[in-house]
């Protein structure tokens, strides 16, 4: 028996086929068949080399990160920076007032770029919950619609700015600069006034986009030269067994250190490569953005106007500062003296970066302690510690997990343990508000051994060391997550009286006990 090849057996098979042909007429080379549109997160119809997609994800990300570091703002800054914070920015602006001799100029301003020397000085703590709240109003605007302008993307940086000016110690880090720079970069991502997430006439400028991927190789670049010219545990390869003993972008060790390191790094790909991260269908954002690249393969391009010429005018001045801005950075990372996190202009543009040029082998904590005892030195004093809110203090308190938000006192507590006090003013600040049960200041801790009680006649610091308990260990069995072993005393029993003088000379508004 055999088939013949006109006869019914093989009539519907080549009907299917000539079906299938028919509905493939118009797919473009190398595209799947079939004829229904990509099923919900495949990309594969996107063209490569465009970066409609890849802006929205990025200004989204960027957005992120500015709204949690925004939000630490608003919960912080009263109580370190305020008028009865732990050093008041008024101070610090009035210092630098004084420091060029005369009414606010071109020279204060330029030395700390900040919104605060136009506001009034009377009611700081409004002032910076007021720049804190609009910087989460825009960048939850942003968050969530992934729409974006120039003059949003502005404000935001401008508003951080302004808090990173004033805010001193706290402030110092080399993320708070790494914001900047790259919010800055966000603000020539986008169009000047639409709010449209595919703003046909304002395509990315691929200087910024490179602009973005310059930044992301300084920091790699940065962070890998400290390690080797800091530290010989980082040749040696023993590094690792103290730098993750807790895993940093979890843990939150390093606020959004590491969630803003990322953000950079989405210019790197693609619509094609990102498309897997939108819904297909008619209408939806990658149907559009397809649509787009059609039109530009058939050589249909927007009209040039005005507009769109000063914008290219604008991205190459952009080019041409961050290449002038970048040779200091770049003389930096080539010096056998490399220094880490420097910002070489105030406005912090480009900055150079780099993390754990060397390692600690140990960790040591100051514990604040407070006794009701009316002698501090008797040896039937009870003293009872103070719990900050994410810092190691009880050993059987589990390490906690924040990422990406910070506590920025418990951070400078761990840096204040490298130190002393005398390189710590504000820890003596802050012992004084402990006197004073200061709401405010208690506001930062996890617990005061004396709410509801009277304030404590003492309060001193402990210097300890830390290490985790072995699991199976002895300490791990009792419920333990740390050993701690006494160093010594950090700073001696201090009262308020005894801190009246010091505190008028630093002009430091002098708590009064509650």
């Amino acid at each position: 028996m055999h088939m013949r090849t006109g006869g019914p057996a093989m009539a519907a098979p080549e009907e299917s086929l000539r079906r299938r042909k028919a509905g493939n007429a118009g797919a473009e080379p190398g595209s799947p068949p079939g004829t229904g549109r990509d099923p919900v997160g495949c990309s594969a119809r996107l063209r490569a080399g465009t970066f409609w997609l890849t802006r929205i994800v990025l200004l989204r990300a960027l957005a992120f990160i500015y709204f949690v570091a925004f939000l630490v703002a608003f919960h912080q800054n009263k109580q370190l920076i305020g008028d009865r914070g732990l050093l008041p920015c008024r101070t610090y602006l009035k210092s630098v007032q004084q420091y060029f001799r005369g009414p606010v100029g071109w020279d204060a301003v330029s030395y700390a770029p900040t919104v605060l020397w136009l506001l009034d000085w009377s009611h700081m703590d409004s002032n910076l919950d007021a720049l804190a709240l609009l910087g989460l109003g825009v960048s939850s605007f942003v968050l969530v619609t992934g729409c974006a302008n120039m003059v949003l993307m502005a404000t935001l940086w401008v508003l951080y700015m302004s808090l990173v000016n004033v805010g001193q110690i706290w402030y110092s880090f080399g993320w708070e600069s790494q914001l900047l720079e790259t919010g800055f970069l966000g603000i020539f991502l986008c169009p000047l006034w639409t709010l449209s997430r595919l703003p046909r006439e304002t395509p990315p400028s691929q200087i910024v986009l490179w602009g973005f991927r310059w930044l992301i190789f300084r920091i790699m670049l940065g962070a890998g030269l400290i390690k080797i010219r800091g530290d010989r545990c980082w040749r040696d390869l023993t590094c690792m067994d103290f730098h993750y003993e807790v895993v940093l972008i979890i843990s939150g060790n390093l606020s959004f250190l590491n969630w803003l390191t990322m953000v950079p790094s989405v210019a790197c790909f693609d619509d094609a490569t990102l498309g897997f991260l939108f819904p297909s269908g008619p209408g939806a954002l990658k149907d559009r953005v397809l649509k787009l690249q059609e039109e530009t393969a058939r050589g249909a391009r927007p009209t040039l106007r005005y507009g769109c010429m000063v914008r290219r005018a604008v991205h190459v001045a952009l080019g041409v500062l961050v290449a002038w801005l970048s040779v200091p950075v770049v003389i930096n990372l080539l010096s056998p003296t490399q220094v880490m996190n420097t910002s070489f202009n105030p406005l912090r543009i480009v900055n150079t970066y780099g993390a754990f040029g060397s390692i600690t082998k140990e960790r040591t904590e100051v514990i604040l302690q407070g006794t009701a005892s009316p002698n501090a030195s008797l040896p039937d004093a009870v003293w009872e510690d103070y719990e900050f809110k994410c810092k190691p203090g009880d050993p059987g308190r589990r390490p906690c997990l924040i990422s990406p938000y910070h506590h920025r006192l418990d951070w400078l507590m761990w840096f204040a343990a490298f130190q002393t006090y005398e390189h710590n003013e504000w820890i003596i600040h802050l012992a004084g508000k402990l006197l004073a049960n200061d709401a405010t200041a208690l506001s930062l801790l996890a617990l005061n051994p004396f709410k509801d009680r009277a304030p404590p006649r003492w309060v001193r610091g402990e210097h300890y060391r830390y290490k985790f308990s072995r699991p199976g260990g002895q300490h791990a069995a009792a419920g333990k997550w740390w050993v701690r072993k006494k160093i010594g005393a950090y700073f001696p029993p201090l009262s308020l009286r005894d801190l009246k003088d010091y505190f008028r000379s630093r002009e430091w508004p002098y708590p009064e006990p509650d």
